[in-house]
Formats: structure tokens, C-alpha cells, sequence
């Protein structure tokens, strides 16, 4: 397809995702640690089950990490960029075949408009610049759902090996999870469309099984290199995982955490349907519940088919994660397509009713663009002292404020931040002031994506650098600018994760290697219990962090040790 719209979406995404994945230094653990599988895979030539962090195997099957070596080949090493560049790439094919599948059966205002509302909500935009497993994950459950309702569409007839295929590759990224919600949402989809339940059953079963094929092939690779530890950690990362009997604590919360996530993901649309729920007429529902429930059951099954099959995408999807005891707000990402086309639905409504909610919205979210450049202007002519930050993290806060103030600005960084305070200005005097609300509504959109912009381009960068364990891996490097690097850390499965990748995976396990001689990696704290229990060792402090590492939130020392 060559319309404006497909070809605005590509330009818009590429625009908007890869001119910046590689300016945030890793500076969260979850980063450094999938993208040191992939050095791993391309410094062993083991693409099935490589060791690395010390030892251990990788958490995840091996798709994600797959395709970063494979970037990271072409590129010659494994970068930021690299590492991140799927998660990107992912998320442009998912708003690019969402376009195309609601075009053909919504309208292409309404594809358009999911699209773009899709790559600028908060959780799908700073899941796409991670490098994590999630978003990969995410768009092969979204294009297994698409294809799935394409082989409803065309009477079910034999088998749709291409969504057999995506889930093949959701399962390859992060387990059985990839085959369970596509072939769940598309069950209770045939179910209420009338289809009978032991065809229903059967039907998905043929298909959960045809698309395990491709991820039967590595786990029994990877079972003949890893054996029972491997089969342990399978179990634990996704049985374990799933009836809340994990060895180690993992994001354990209560059912309304995800209510307060998805608010907090969608933003800033949430602030558009916040608005709009004081504009509803209500009124209390007549009858009991036996009475909404027929109801409701008979609006179902009336429903448009697209509809209904979004709808059910985001509900089946919404409550199966409801169910584990340990709760991500990724989890949630493949119900953020469906979202978007709904809320695409409610944008054109209120743009041709000139509801006042849309103008109201574009108001705040246009004055919150151009607040966020006049801030950053303040604080770059230093008018923000160092005496407002106060407590245990005022060190911190601190070298951000001074990252911001004297990092360097060229033409491009000073336009991004424009980019919001202009659009500001245009709404006032454009939209606004003509009561256009359909300009109004893509200047709004056009506003989101300046914030981010000017997020990812500018002020990120300079903020979460210096957040960042990286300086202190190339201290580090300086007195050990070659062979092992040790360390201890007494949290089971904590790793030094960004050290480890910026010093060239080269830090082993203390307790399990018991060397004679060498370097040790360690938190104060730890040094301060641990050290004096290896009695048959000698230890002197070479250096120590002057900030809390980003992995370990201590401050990390670094010893050279001899056994006596």
C-alpha cells in the first residue's frame, strides 16, 4: 500500500525511534544484562544456550537476543543502538500492520489515527527504546492476533500457519505465553461470534500445537546443553512465574496495580478521557443484574466483528495478567494497539461534535509542551539553585540539574526543544482561535511526539548518562584494563550487569571461582560484611565509586586480592 498514510507513518516512525536509541547509556540492570546474552552468542559462536554474568544462562529464550547479535554482526559490536534496534523496529511493523488492518475494515482516518495515538503513549514509546524482551514479544502476540482474525475471516480453512509462525516467535522470545493469549482471545472470540465450543477448543489446540514446532527445536537443543538446570529455570520463569512460587522476588502486586499502570501508560490520552468523564450524561442502569447481564451478552454478540475482537484483545489479555501474583506494566503492552484504535474512535467522535473535552485537552497538553521548554530554559541560565534539593539523593539530583546546564547544545538539540513552545503558539493562534477542531486534534498528536522528542534527543540523554554505571566500568577498566574481573554481591542473581557489558563480559562469580589472585568488584556495604569472613585472603582497596552504582544502588569499591 502507497497511500500519504502508510508512507506518513513510516517517515513519522523512523523520524521519531531511531535517530535516538543509542544517546542513553544502559543504566538500568534489564538492559545490559539481555544485550550481554547477544555478546556472548557472537564471542562463543553458542547461539542455543550461552553462559554469561559469571556463569549463568540467559533468563529468556533466545529470539530477542538473536536478533541483536544479528544487528550487532552487520555493526561489528554490540552497541546501545544495536541492542535496541528491535525493540524499535518492533514497534514500527506493529503500527504499520495495525494501519493495515484497520484500513480495510475501519477506514483509513480511523488506521491512521490508531497508528499515531500507538507510537505516542508513554508505555509503548519507552518500551520500544529499551532493550528488553517485551516489545519483541509484544508485536509477534499483536501479528499473531491479526492473522488469526484473517483465518476467521476466511472461514477458518486449514491452518494459519503465519500466525503459527508469529507465535512460534513469541514463544522463542520469552515462552509459552506467546501461543496461550493469541489462541485464549480468539477462542472466547469464536465462542461468542457462535461457533461451537468443542470446534472452538479444537481448532485452537491444532494451532497452539502447529506453533510449537519452531520453538521445539531449541528447547531440546537447549535442554541437551543446559540439562536439568536448564529445565529448572524454564519451569521457574514461567510455571514458577505464574503461580507466584518464584525463588527470588519478581514485581509481586495486587490486581489494581494494573489499573494504576494502564493509567499511567496511556498518558497523555489518559488526560483526554479524564476530561471527557466530566462531559457523560449518567444515569442509573435499569434492572438487576441477571437483566444487564443478558444485555450485555446480546450487545456482544451483535457487535461489529472488528470491534468485538479488539475489545476482547484488550479484556482476555487484560485479566489472564491479572491472575499472576508477579505484575509488569509491559506485560500489558500487547492490549495497546486495540486501545489505540478505540480511542482513535473516540478522537474523530469528539473532533466532529467540537466536543469542548478535546479542546480542553489540547490546551493542557500543548501548555504542558511549552512549559517543559520554558523550564528547561531556566534551568539552563542556572537560575534553579542547588538548595531546593534536599535529603539522601541530593547528590544525585544534583549532578542531573548540572548535567542539564552545561551540556553541550547545537542546532538540532536547541530545535527540538523549541518544537513543543512552537506548537504551542500555532494551536493558540491557529486551531483554536478558528474552532478547528479537526487541526486542532493533530496538532495535539503533533504536540506528543515534540515532548518526546525533546525527551529522547536532549534531555534524557544528559540526565540518565550520568545515572549511568559506564564511567565507572572505564575506571574500572583503567586498573584492569585486561583478564577476569571479579565480584561478590549477596542479593542471589544481582550481577555488576552494566560493568559486566561495558567491560567486555569479563566479571566472574568471587564465590564460585575462588581464585588465587586478582580483582574484586563489591558494594560498600557488602565489603563491610563480607571481607572479613575470607580470612584466607588479603584484601586492598584500589578505588571506590563516588556515586551509587545504577544496578546495586551502592557505591561500588574495587579491591585486588591474594590469597595468603
Amino acid at each position: 500500500m502507497k497511500s500519504k498514510e502508510f508512507i506518513g507513518l513510516v517517515l513519522i516512525s523512523i523520524l521519531t525511534l531511531l535517530p535516538f536509541l543509542g544517546m542513553t547509556d544502559f543504566h538500568t540492570k534489564g538492559e545490559p544484562r539481555e544485550a550481554i546474552v547477544a555478546y556472548s552468542m557472537l564471542e562463543t559462536g553458542n547461539w542455543i544456550l550461552p553462559q554469561n554474568n559469571g556463569g549463568d544462562i540467559a533468563y529468556k529464550p533466545p529470539f530477542f537476543h538473536w536478533l541483536i547479535a544479528g544487528f550487532s554482526a552487520l555493526n561489528g559490536a554490540v552497541t546501545e543502538y544495536t541492542s535496541r534496534m528491535p525493540s524499535a523496529l518492533a514497534l514500527i511493523v506493529m503500527s504499520l500492520a495495525g494501519f493495515l488492518f484497520y484500513v480495510k475494515r475501519r477506514g483509513k482516518e480511523v488506521a491512521f489515527l490508531a497508528s499515531l495515538i500507538l507510537l505516542s503513549n508513554f508505555e509503548v514509546h519507552r518500551a520500544a527504546f529499551a532493550c528488553r524482551v517485551d516489545m519483541v514479544l509484544t508485536v509477534c502476540i499483536v501479528l499473531a492476533l491479526y492473522q488469526l482474525y484473517r483465518w476467521y475471516e476466511k472461514g477458518m480453512k486449514g491452518l494459519p500457519w503465519i500466525a503459527a509462525l508469529f507465535m512460534g516467535c513469541a514463544t522463542l522470545t520469552k515462552g509459552p505465553v506467546g501461543i496461550l493469549l493469541p489462541c485464549l482471545v480468539t477462542g472466547v472470540f469464536l465462542l461468542i461470534r457462535g461457533i461451537s465450543f468443542f470446534k472452538a477448543f479444537w481448532k485452537m489446540v491444532l494451532v497452539g500445537l502447529a506453533s510449537c514446532v519452531l520453538p521445539a527445536l531449541w528447547y531440546l537443543a537447549a535442554y541437551q546443553q543446559g540439562g536439568d538446570n536448564f529445565i529448572s529455570l524454564v519451569m521457574e520463569e514461567n510455571l514458577g512465574r505464574f503461580m507466584g512460587k518464584m525463588s527470588y522476588e519478581s514485581h509481586e502486586n495486587g490486581v489494581h496495580y494494573y489499573f494504576i499502570m494502564l493509567a499511567a501508560g496511556l498518558l497523555p490520552y489518559t488526560i483526554l478521557l479524564l476530561v471527557q468523564l466530566f462531559f457523560l450524561k449518567y444515569s442509573r442502569p435499569s434492572g438487576g443484574i441477571k437483566k444487564l447481564w443478558i444485555r450485555l451478552v446480546n450487545y456482544l454478540r451483535q457487535m461489529d466483528a472488528v470491534r468485538l475482537y479488539s475489545l476482547l484483545s484488550i479484556v482476555v489479555i487484560f485479566v489472564f495478567y491479572c491472575i499472576p501474583k508477579s505484575k509488569r506494566s509491559v506485560y500489558l503492552l500487547p492490549i495497546f494497539p486495540f486501545i489505540a484504535y478505540y480511542l482513535a474512535e473516540l478522537l474523530i467522535y469528539l473532533y466532529r461534535q467540537k466536543a469542548k473535552s478535546l479542546k480542553i485537552f489540547s490546551i493542557i497538553l500543548c501548555s504542558l509542551g511549552a512549559l517543559l521548554t520554558l523550564v528547561f530554559g531556566v534551568v539552563r541560565l542556572g537560575w534553579i539553585p542547588e538548595s531546593v534539593f534536599g535529603g539522601k539523593h541530593a547528590a544525585e539530583n544534583i549532578a542531573y540539574l548540572h548535567a542539564l546546564e552545561s551540556m553541550p547544545l547545537g542546532i538540532v538539540e536547541i530545535v527540538l526543544m523549541l518544537l513543543p513552545f512552537i506548537l504551542a503558539i500555532y494551536l493558540f493562534v491557529g486551531p483554536l482561535k478558528k474552532k478547528n477542531y479537526h487541526a486542532m486534534t493533530y496538532t495535539v498528536i503533533a504536540s506528543v511526539f515534540a515532548i518526546f522528542l525533546a525527551l529522547d534527543g536532549v534531555l534524557q540523554p544528559a540526565v540518565l548518562n550520568v545515572k549511568s554505571d559506564k564511567r565507572l566500568a572505564e575506571k574500572v577498566k583503567e586498573y584492569v584494563p585486561e583478564g577476569n574481573l571479579y565480584s561478590y554481591i549477596k542479593v542471589d542473581m544481582m550481577r555488576f550487569f552494566t560493568i559486566n557489558f561495558y567491560c567486555g563480559n569479563r566479571v566472574l562469580l568471587f564465590e564460585s571461582e575462588k581464585p588465587e589472585e586478582g580483582y574484586l568488584l563489591i558494594g560498600k556495604k557488602d565489603a563491610a560484611n563480607y571481607l572479613p569472613q575470607q580470612s584466607s585472603y588479603s584484601f586492598e582497596q584500589v578505588y571506590e565509586s563516588d556515586k551509587r552504582s545504577c544496578d546495586t544502588r551502592d557505591n561500588v569499591r574495587l579491591y585486588h586480592f591474594k590469597k595468603k
